[in-house]
């Protein structure tokens, strides 16, 4: 799934990061991708 592919290249980016501002922007990053999968998740259950 393209997603956890981001979320996973997110992740190792949060590892990586020099300072709090730039592990608080990745972060946020996160938030949007886990709402994305979280309404893809809602849509497959409404078609069920």
């Amino acid at each position: 799934m393209v997603i956890d592919d981001d979320v996973r290249q997110l992740y190792e980016r949060y590892q990586a990061a020099e300072s709090d501002e730039e592990r608080h922007e990745i972060a946020l990053e996160m938030g949007k991708l886990d709402g994305r999968r979280h309404a893809e998740i809602y849509d497959a259950l409404e078609d069920e």
